[in-house]
């Protein structure tokens, strides 16, 4: 198979690229950005072709997916600062129908779009939600959560003019990567010793997992369906806690009340204009860290027969992968 990506670079598109290369695929093209760092894919740069763009562009798509299979799409921007709500929606919003609009045009077999559960959409706290919900305008969706919903509404309508597509819901996913951004930061931060912790739940997945169902997805034939990938719930508390041990620091044992949760996003958000640097934490991400939510699985379990990594072992792994690299971009070999 040729195979297209988006998103190479990053955390999930550089395990999905290794993945690729693991199960026999060596006709592989990624889109990079110019400012890309190629730190996670330096091992493997070699074996993949390289095309510089944007998702704006779309002769630079054209030319990357002409001729491909399969189109992989993971690039995105995450952000949950209020100010980039616009540039989210360009990204991932208009980005995803350059992309959906080019595989149409060239023939494509099949799409593999990466969205989220933040799109699935939430409507109250403690809500059990699955890939039957319908997105609905809520307080509870951040503005990350709406650029992805509206990006997957371009791939519906792709499907619905003939697209061959399906859409996989990662929650939090979690690995190996670099330890100053993402979800490595909660590693890095509890090592440095963080002392709080939020009341709510976080939902979790290995990054390896979404790799795999992706692939998976794409040989099968199904097509017109989304699954969420999802490998459980943690409380903030046990999952700092598990963290904690792991790399032999003393768990965060401060909850996070609600009046030092108000004023830590505006004394972050000062922080952000007096150093010109993104805050540390956002009104948006603080707010949803007290809340609760169930995402079910059932159907990739009982559909895809997929079966998930533990949460303990993902974590495990990826502490002990962060004390291997001593808090530097993890380097594959």
């Amino acid at each position: 198979m040729s195979i297209f990506v988006t998103g190479g670079t990053g955390f999930l598109g550089s395990y999905l690229l290794r993945h690729l290369l693991s199960e026999g695929h060596t006709n592989i093209t990624a889109l990079r950005r110019h400012s890309s760092s190629m730190d996670l894919v330096a091992d493997i740069a070699q074996r993949i072709q390289w095309i510089e763009g944007e998702l704006d562009d779309p002769f630079c798509l054209a030319e990357g997916i002409a001729g491909k299979d399969w189109v992989f799409h993971i690039a995105a921007m995450v952000s949950f600062q209020q100010r980039d709500r616009y540039k989210m929606r360009k990204v991932n919003a208009d980005g995803t129908a350059n992309v959906v609009n080019a595989c149409m045009e060239l023939g494509v077999q099949k799409l593999i779009h990466v969205s989220s559960i933040a799109a699935v959409g939430r409507t109250k706290p403690k809500q059990v939600l699955n890939e039957k919900n319908i997105f609905q305008t809520s307080p509870y969706n951040t503005e990350y959560g709406i650029s992805k919903f509206l990006g997957e509404q371009e791939v519906w309508r792709g499907i619905a003019e003939g697209l061959n597509a399906a859409i996989v819901n990662p929650s939090v996913i979690i690995g190996a990567g670099r330890w100053y951004e993402g979800t490595g930061q909660f590693f890095a931060t509890l090592h440095k010793g963080f002392r709080f912790v939020p009341t709510g739940k976080i939902s979790l997945v290995d990054v390896r997992d979404v790799a795999r169902m992706m692939l998976q997805i794409a040989q099968s034939d199904i097509n017109d369906e989304r699954f969420i990938a999802n490998a459980g719930e943690l409380t903030y508390r046990d999952f700092f806690g598990a963290i904690a041990q792991r790399l032999q620091v003393k768990a965060p044992n401060w909850t996070i009340t609600p009046f030092l949760r108000e004023a830590a996003w505006r004394l972050a958000s000062v922080q952000s204009i007096l150093t010109g640097k993104p805050p540390v934490v956002t009104k948006e991400n603080f707010r949803q860290a007290v809340l609760e939510y169930h995402f079910e699985n059932d159907k990739s379990i009982q559909q895809l027969d997929f079966q998930y990594t533990p949460i303990e072992q993902t974590i495990a792994e990826t502490s002990s992968a962060f004390l291997k690299s001593g808090g530097k971009t993890k380097v594959f070999e």
